[in-house]
């Protein structure tokens, strides 16, 4: 009976991104069992020509029958070793030679999970180009206690049916009996590391908000990929969805959508210790709830205190038909940037059309620059006093002449009493009338009563 062979470890490079004692030296070397011998063990040889990136070796070895799928006593392959060390060469040789591809090893790690942990890029769009799966998200952590609160089971998550909803962003889903929103970071994203910062950032607001005018954080999965945010689901839909029905609003329809969003709006910009902006404030980003009123929406692009891009947001991120001149320019701006998207929002709602409608998206942020703003063409009865003069004060070339919304909503609660006051003085003449009208029409019959009583008593 021949002996069997005594299990081996591979111990040079970079190690399992799971291991606890991992070694992530670039150099790879590690001083145990180092020496590349004729007389080990083939799938070990392998491995070390792997670690190399030894392409002709391989082949050679692969040929003579070695077993591509070797796995050492730490269950880890030579697609491991190459996607730890980054050499997509490699990986792909592997892979046409029939490697399995989601192999874990004795922590759990596959060779995708590897190549995410030590950010190497090529590897990672080859192996999930053949179908790699991400092992777990981002933001998994490492014991049960750590779980955040908010976590929702993605079994509780019920897709049957869904349909996309606010610019393919959310889905609608079923939860606990309830009709939600369901924001996804999708797989093919999870190594972006610029996506997941956002989605981080992004939870991260939801959590500090509660106000009746924006929307409510319900949970979010960050355990398991892809990773989600659950919101409250608004079925009314969007305020540019409702503009493109009715069209422009009535001046009193209008001021209390505008209170709602600036309600919602001065709620965040003035969180402690620091102001959130919104930076992408515009009507399919304000939905409707079942009682007609207004909740400001979808955080992905909001930001904390002042913010200095390097690099304007581009048309894919944000609507830029609603965006400030500072953000295009690429300047340093604040919260005034949302009271910037907040009057373009209220003069189209007085309207009945976009900014600039008749432009391109892509160019009218160059019309803000150059301080051009779009014209009142509605008939001035539609704008009542005072209104016209907050759209132009929030869309100023100077942000710091921009009112905060804290003075908007004042300025907003005493239009919008004007117009109820207006509206009293409309109805009180015509019910004057209707009572002097049922008064006359008493004392006729009364009159004519009289008379027959006459005749009759005649």
């Amino acid at each position: 009976m021949e002996p069997s062979k005594p299990l081996v470890r591979f111990t040079m490079g970079k190690q399992s991104s799971l291991a606890p004692d991992r070694h992530t030296d670039d150099e790879g070397s590690v001083t145990e069992n180092d020496e590349v011998a004729e007389g080990i063990d083939p799938g070990v040889r392998l491995m070390y020509l792997a670690n190399g990136g030894d392409l002709e070796g391989i082949r050679e070895l692969l040929d003579s029958g070695v077993d591509v799928n070797f796995k050492d006593i730490d269950g880890r392959s030579a697609l491991h070793v190459a996607a730890c060390q980054g050499f997509t060469d490699v990986a792909a040789l592997l892979l046409d030679r029939g490697v399995e591809i989601d192999p874990k090893d004795r922590w759990g790690s596959t060779p995708l999970a590897d190549a995410i942990c030590y950010k190497n890029h090529d590897v990672i769009k080859l192996l999930e180009k053949c179908g790699a799966k991400p092992l777990m998200a981002p933001m998994h952590v490492g014991h049960a206690r750590e779980v955040p609160e908010y976590e929702i089971n993605t079994n509780e998550l019920d897709f049957t049916n869904s349909v996309e909803i606010t610019k393919g962003t959310f889905r609608i889903a079923s939860w606990r009996g309830i009709q939600v929103a369901v924001k996804k970071l999708g797989e093919e994203v999870i190594t972006d590391e610029d996506k997941v910062r956002a989605f981080r950032d992004e939870l991260a607001l939801l959590q500090k908000i509660r106000h009746p005018n924006v929307v409510q954080f319900l949970g979010a999965v960050t355990q398991t990929s892809p990773m989600m945010i659950v919101t409250e689901y608004l079925p009314k839909g969007d305020l540019c969805e409702f503009l493109r029905k009715k069209g422009a609003l009535k001046p009193t329809t209008a001021v209390r959508f505008a209170l709602d969003i600036a309600r919602g709006m001065n709620y965040l910009h003035e969180n402690k210790p620091e102001p959130i902006i919104h930076r992408d404030l515009e009507p399919s980003n304000i939905l409707r709830d079942d009682s007609g009123h207004l909740k400001v929406a979808d955080f992905g692009v909001s930001k904390l205190q002042t913010v200095k891009e390097d690099k304007p947001l581009t048309c894919q991120e944000t609507s830029c038909r609603y965006v400030a001149p500072e953000v295009f320019r690429t300047e340093e701006y604040d919260t005034k940037v949302d009271v910037f998207s907040f009057a373009l929002i209220l003069q189209e709602m007085i309207e009945g059309y976009p900014p600039f409608s008749a432009k391109l998206e892509n160019d009218v942020p160059k019309v803000y620059a150059a301080k051009e703003r779009p014209p009142f063409r509605a008939p001035a009865k539609l704008y009542a006093h005072g209104l016209k003069e907050l759209i132009e004060d929030c869309w100023s070339e100077k942000p710091a002449k921009r009112p905060t919304f804290r003075q908007i909503i004042t300025r907003l609660e005493s239009i919008h009493n004007s117009l109820g006051h207006r509206r009293r003085w409309k109805v009180r003449p015509l019910r004057c009338f209707q009572n002097l009208e049922a008064m006359l029409k008493r004392d006729n019959s009364l009159s004519s009563s009289s008379s027959r009583s006459n005749a009759s008593s005649r």
